[in-house]
């Protein structure tokens, strides 16, 4: 008699590639609970987006009184690693061990560092709130500590999101690898509206004790989950770890990489709808507690409903991109997605009616997740298969980095705005609007690159492998673009 999980499992696999996206990348070798199984490392990464830009930022905004200006450079901390995401993809490309393995060293040392994060960071929260004992602690001990908790997380969240998505790309073949990293993506999108359901369920009666409890938590769960994504993933292959085939330098892979396809033209779209979309990351939850007196589950939630509309923009983009479109015409379509939803969410405040405030959220969502997934498609195919860690590790350094600034601007404008001379006096949207202004305004160039690089893209020669390079001794390499 078969088992539970095997009736289980069988039952999902029929469901899955009818209403999943992307779920159609299973085959007979490689089954569809082995790649959702994978994907659990894409779960621990949104859980740990959910935690860091929203329910602890609105916490230590609102509940603990800190500067939106810290907290916006608290959570941009990570910024400081999202560049090493091209050198680490290139590392698990060329990496060898005794056992063959390429990815999973990386991808373990990765979860070490998300997991001390989340072990210093009860710590710093318990001095930020006074909670207990720690009541007389000095306050830059649980600045410092908070710090340096946001740090290891975003550290670990760049190296296991990198180097996961690079492995799963290695087990299928290379018509079917925007498939699998689009699949990776769809999970990451549930995984956040899994967490903020359940982390908004924990914090509906918030204190600082019950909150120290969820990222325990998290901690915990985040060693399991990934320990069991990569269970038997990565075949142990002694002939690659004796193989003396020469890898290239990571200069050489970069300078080779940004010659494709319009490489560097692509990266800086990468950068502008980014920004365009994340500079109000640090802000929604505040503004939705500040001028629209949403509680601390509502806003929690909030990350849910902007994480669901990414999920319908990765559906969407699924379908069209299958059907032979342009991934760089569906990010245009994603950009422009995002100017009406921050217009409605504008228009709330003088409204006053949160569901505007939900539904352009919602829309915004919407639109990172079809120009996420069409930047991130364009991206894989600009490189070739020995560079597709690369390749990932340079969509997302541009990616985070960008995030992670947008995110630290959109703080320090809007505590800057609250320094003004009569201050005291101005609407409780007044210090949110002019960051939700300068995304239109982001988005809009954003659109207007992709214009040009659509136009430019077709008169670029396609990307140079290494092994092409090799079979050139005589050709002088291509200058370092770093």
């Amino acid at each position: 008699m078969a088992s539970l999980k095997e009736i289980a499992l069988r039952r999902i696999s029929r469901i899955g590639p009818r209403y999943l996206p992307f779920a159609d990348v299973a085959s007979a070798e490689l089954p569809l609970n082995r790649l959702l199984r994978l994907s659990l490392f894409q779960v621990t990464v949104g859980m740990a987006l959910v935690l860091l830009v929203g329910t602890l930022n609105r916490v230590m905004i609102v509940e603990l009184s800190v500067p939106a200006t810290l907290v916006g450079v608290m959570i941009s901390l990570p910024l400081l690693f999202a560049p090493f995401r091209a050198l680490i993809g290139h590392k698990s490309d060329t990496h060898r061990s005794a056992l063959g393995w390429r990815r999973v060293p990386y991808i373990w040392k990765g979860t070490m560092l998300q997991f001390g994060g989340f072990a210093i960071m009860p710590f710093a929260l318990l001095v930020l709130s006074g909670y207990g004992e720690a009541v007389d602690a000095p306050l830059w001990i649980g600045y410092s500590s908070a710090a340096l908790a946001f740090l290891l997380v975003g550290a670990g969240v760049h190296m296991v999101q990198t180097v996961g998505l690079a492995l799963a790309t290695d087990l299928v073949p290379v018509e079917e690898q925007p498939k699998v990293v689009g699949l990776m993506y769809v999970m990451l999108l549930l995984g956040m509206i899994a967490s903020a359901i359940i982390f908004g369920a924990l914090l509906s009666n918030y204190t600082p004790g019950r909150l120290i409890q969820v990222v325990q938590g998290a901690a915990v769960v985040t060693v399991a989950l990934n320990i069991l994504a990569l269970w038997k993933q990565e075949s142990r292959d002694r002939a690659r770890a004796a193989a003396l085939t020469p890898q290239p330098e990571f200069r050489e892979a970069w300078a080779l990489f940004v010659r494709g396809k319009g490489a560097m033209g692509l990266l800086i779209v990468i950068g502008l709808g980014t920004m365009g979309f994340g500079m109000a990351d640090v802000l929604l939850e505040p503004y939705g507690g500040h001028v629209l007196g949403l509680s601390v589950a509502m806003t929690t939630r909030l990350t849910a409903v902007l994480a669901a509309g990414g999920l319908i923009g990765f559906a969407v983009a699924s379908k069209v991109l299958l059907n032979g479109a342009d991934p760089l015409r569906v990010a245009w379509w994603g950009a422009l997605a995002g100017l009406p939803a921050f217009g409605l969410i504008v228009l709330s405040a003088p409204l006053q009616m949160p569901e505007t405030f939900v539904l352009g959220t919602l829309i915004a969502g919407f639109g990172a997740g079809l120009f996420g997934h069409g930047t991130l498609t364009a991206t894989m195919r600009s490189a070739p298969r020995e560079q597709v860690g690369l390749a990932l590790g340079a969509w997302g350094a541009v990616q985070a980095t960008a995030a992670g600034i947008a995110v630290a601007l959109g703080g320090i404008i809007r505590d800057l705005i609250t320094t003004l001379p009569g201050a005291e006096s101005f609407r409780p949207e007044a210090p949110y609007t002019p960051v939700f202004v300068i995304e239109f305004v982001l988005l809009a160039f954003a659109l207007l690159a992709i214009l040009v690089l659509r136009r430019t893209q077709t008169r670029t020669s396609p990307p140079e492998t290494y092994r092409q390079r090799q079979d050139r001794p005589n050709q002088p390499a291509a200058p370092s673009a770093l």
